[in-house]
C-alpha cells in the first residue's frame, strides 16, 4: 500500500484527489471517488449556495467517507457558499482564483482542511504563511484555467519551498504519472480529465466521446491575451476565440464570448460551440469505467511501475 501524509491529513485510503471541475464534479462523482478510497470533490464553480448545499447532501447520502468542495474565490456567491461549507462542516475545501486566508480561521475551527491550488512558488509560500494545510501544485498540462509552468518543473520547486504536503496535478492519468509525481516530491495527486470519463460523471455523453477520441495534440490554449489562459479540446469555439485574440479584439468582448460556454459543453452537449475543458492527457483516456476502477488502476499501476524499475535498474 502507498500511503503518505495526505492520507493521514484527509483520512483517505489512497492519496488521489478528484479535481473539482465546475459543471463536471457533481455529488454523484465526488461520492463515488470518496467511496473508492480517494477524495471526491464537488466543483462549486460560480454556482449559488443552494446548489452547493444540494450537492453536499447528495454526497452525504451516498458515502460516509471524507469529501471536499472546490471553491472559486472569484464566485459572486462566495460568501454564501462559504457559509454553507461551514454549516455543513465539509471536511475539505480546495480553492482557486485567489487567497483563502481570510476564511482559514473559521474553517480550521470546525476541522475543515484547506488546500489551495497554486501555479507558482511565490503563491505557495504566501498561502503556507496563511495557515493552509496542504497545496495542489497544478501544471499547465491540466484542463481549464492554467498557469505558465508545467508540472515537472513546478512540483519540485513548490515542494522545496514549503513544509506542508504538496499534491501534484496536471498531466496525470495513470500509475506512471502517480509514481512520477511522488518522485518529484509530491505526496499525492489530483486528477481531473480521466475522472470525466467515470461512469458516475454526469456530463454529456458527447463530451466523454470527444475525450475518448482525442489525440495527444488535440487541446488548445485560449485567453492568453486576457490574462486568464484556458486549456480546452480544440473545436469551433477555440478557433473562433483564437482568431479574435489574433485580431486584437478587446478583452471585455472576449470575456463576453466565453461566458456560459463551459455549461454549453458539459451540460448541453454542444461540443463544437462549447468550452470542452480538458487536460493534455485526454489522448491517454481510453474507456469509460467506474470511478473505483480508475482509483484502483492508478494504484495498481504504480505498484507495477515500481516492480519494473527494480527489474530494469540497480539501485
Amino acid at each position: 500500500m502507498i500511503k503518505s501524509r495526505i492520507c493521514d491529513l484527509l483520512n483517505i485510503e489512497y492519496p488521489i484527489l478528484q479535481g473539482g471541475m465546475a459543471w463536471v464534479a457533481t455529488g454523484e462523482l465526488a461520492a463515488a471517488v470518496s467511496e473508492a478510497g480517494g477524495l471526491g470533490i464537488i466543483g462549486s464553480g460560480q454556482a449559488p449556495a443552494d446548489w452547493v448545499k444540494s450537492e453536499i447532501q447528495k454526497v452525504k447520502a451516498r458515502t460516509s467517507k471524507p469529501f471536499g468542495v472546490n471553491v472559486m474565490l472569484m464566485s459572486p456567491f462566495l460568501e454564501d457558499v462559504m457559509q454553507v461549507i461551514l454549516d455543513e462542516r465539509v471536511p475539505v475545501i480546495t480553492t482557486g482564483a485567489g487567497n483563502p486566508g481570510k476564511y482559514v480561521p473559521a474553517l480550521k475551527e470546525i476541522g475543515t482542511k484547506v488546500i489551495p491550488v497554486v501555479a507558482s512558488v511565490a503563491l505557495a509560500k504566501r498561502l503556507e504563511r496563511a495557515g493552509v494545510d496542504a497545496l495542489i501544485a497544478e501544471g499547465m498540462e491540466s484542463g481549464g484555467h492554467i498557469g505558465e509552468t508545467s508540472t515537472f518543473p513546478l512540483v519540485p520547486q513548490v515542494v522545496d519551498a514549503v513544509d506542508i504536503p504538496v499534491i501534484a496535478a496536471g498531466g496525470i492519468v495513470d500509475g506512471r504519472g502517480f509514481l512520477a509525481a511522488l518522485s518529484l516530491g509530491a505526496e499525492g495527486v489530483q486528477m481531473g480529465t480521466r475522472f470525466m470519463c467515470a461512469e458516475e460523471c454526469v456530463i454529456s455523453p458527447k463530451v466523454k466521446a470527444v475525450i475518448l477520441k482525442a489525440k495527444d495534440r488535440d487541446t488548445a490554449i485560449t485567453g492568453r491575451s486576457t490574462g486568464h489562459p484556458v486549456r480546452c479540446i480544440d473545436n469551433r469555439f477555440t478557433r473562433e476565440f483564437a482568431q479574435m485574440e489574433k485580431d486584437g479584439v478587446p478583452v471585455a468582448e472576449l470575456e463576453k464570448l466565453g461566458a456560459g460556454r463551459l455549461r454549453m459543453a458539459m451540460v448541453e452537449g454542444d461540443i463544437e460551440n462549447g468550452s470542452v475543458m480538458s487536460g493534455q492527457v485526454a489522448g491517454a483516456v481510453t474507456r469509460i469505467e467506474p470511478a473505483a476502477a480508475i482509483v484502483q488502476d492508478v494504484m495498481e499501476g504504480a505498484k507495477r511501475e515500481i516492480q519494473k524499475l527494480n527489474e530494469r535498474f540497480t539501485f
